[in-house]
């Protein structure tokens, strides 16, 4: 009994210092200080990582300009086919023209622009994070006295945190949201709603340590309008939701993602598919359309890649976000590598795998800039407006545009890009016109 009873005490001595120092701060939108606290000493401490990593290599290498495209294994010639192709039409065509593709056929297969972008971005230092370099921590003893204090503080302190936070902030979402989703409709029942989203939002962010810097806040989305963004990870919402509230879109699932979603749509306009609906392509547009003429509705959030990138690169926005019509908020997010990887690789963790590896990181710190806001023009197509919101959300963050499309993450490649090759290929045989 007495163990039981100190239990119990600890127990809740450490839900009053939670409530107390992090869950009521956020409620408020406050901050005491800790989170700054933490990051200073956690900057100090990989840039003396860093600093040690360095006077232990005997023969320190110079660090060579590396490219967001490559990991440096193959020097690319950047040249684009076509001009290449169009060069060799100056000479009659001789077998060694071949080589040419030969050599592309090569890149492609040892270093491929496509599928480097669905794997963890390459660190140039190691962050005393075990899962990006497990032979860092085994060169000088003090680094591995700091590693091992690391990977305690992760695991025995700032888990459990995060833990309590999350759990805390996902069960005030269901609980808020259904008793709000009880009021009519009415003013009052959406200024509730969208108190409880950011208050829940921001316990959530605390729970991932997350540091947030947003710019240029006077071109956040406004009501009745689309935002898109770059997509690197199922918490870019949570990223976003901190700093406004947004209608979701996506598929009705089950489990707890099931429970939180019926019990938010209760509260706010989300737009929920069924998995037989979300294939209706015509059914999709038309309630999105509904839901944006409706100027008093949140605006959407959209990710229009489609599936999450590794944040180096923006790959091929789906056309369907940019034929609803409307106003498109384009919105650039940049996470910093040094301090978690954010990075969701679908395809190799499942879901608890990724959140627990999200959870033992250091922190999750990123950039999130508001464009302003663009509209499609008169002369051009979806396609061509979805490649000019691409583009502007690229430069601002610093991102590699790819023409590709994500599903290559576990689709292959249409028959239509080869035959293209092998129409430019034939071009240069028979030299029947200029490509």
């Amino acid at each position: 009994m007495e163990l039981v009873w100190a239990v119990g005490q600890v127990g809740a001595v450490w839900l009053a210092a939670v409530l107390g120092l992090v869950v009521l701060p956020s409620a408020l939108g406050i901050s005491l200080g800790i989170s700054e606290a933490y990051m200073w000493v956690l900057v100090k401490t990989l840039e003396w990582a860093t600093t040690r990593l360095q006077k232990s290599v005997k023969k320190p290498q110079p660090q060579m300009p590396r490219t967001p495209t490559a990991n440096g294994i193959i020097e690319r010639d950047e040249t684009p086919m076509e001009k290449e192709i169009a060069l060799l039409h100056r000479a009659d065509f001789e077998f060694s023209h071949i080589f040419y593709f030969c050599r592309k056929g090569f890149e492609a297969i040892v270093e491929d622009e496509v599928t480097q972008r669905f794997s963890s971005e390459e660190l140039l230092s190691w962050n005393l994070l075990t899962r990006t370099n497990v032979n860092f921590h085994y060169i000088s003893l003090r680094l591995t006295i700091v590693w091992v204090i690391g990977v305690i503080v992760r695991y025995c302190f700032l888990l459990p945190l995060r833990f309590t936070l999350a759990a805390i902030g996902i069960t005030s979402m269901i609980v808020g949201t259904t008793v709000v989703g009880q009021l009519p409709n009415s003013s009052v029942k959406n200024y509730l709603s969208e108190v409880v989203h950011l208050t829940c939002s921001r316990i959530i962010v605390r729970a991932l340590s997350g540091t947030i810097r947003y710019h240029n806040r006077e071109n956040r989305p406004q009501k009745g309008g689309i935002c898109v963004a770059n997509h690197t990870s199922p918490i870019d919402a949570i990223i976003l939701t901190n700093d406004g509230c947004y209608a979701m879109v996506g598929q009705v699932h089950g489990g707890l993602m099931g429970v939180i979603q019926r019990a938010t749509v209760k509260a706010c306009p989300h737009v929920w598919f069924e998995r037989s609906e979300i294939k209706d392509r015509h059914l999709v547009t038309k309630r999105l359309r509904e839901h944006v003429a409706d100027k008093s509705k949140l605006p959407i959030l959209i990710f229009p890649e489609g599936t999450c990138i590794n944040n180096t690169s923006v790959m091929m926005f789906k056309k369907g976000s940019f034929e609803i019509g409307g106003t498109i908020y384009p919105v650039a997010i940049k996470y910093d590598p040094q301090f978690g990887d954010a990075f969701w690789n679908s395809s190799k963790y499942n879901i608890v795998s990724y959140l627990l590896r999200i959870m033992t990181s250091w922190a999750i710190v990123c950039n999130v800039w508001y464009l302003p806001p663009m509209v499609r023009k008169d002369d051009e197509d979806a396609v061509q407006f979805a490649n000019r919101v691409r583009s502007a959300i690229a430069r601002q963050g610093g991102l590699t545009e790819l023409p590709w499309d994500g599903g290559l993450k576990r689709a292959k490649v249409k028959d239509t890009f080869k035959e293209e090759q092998q129409k430019n290929y034939s071009k240069m045989l028979v030299r029947n016109g200029s490509v």
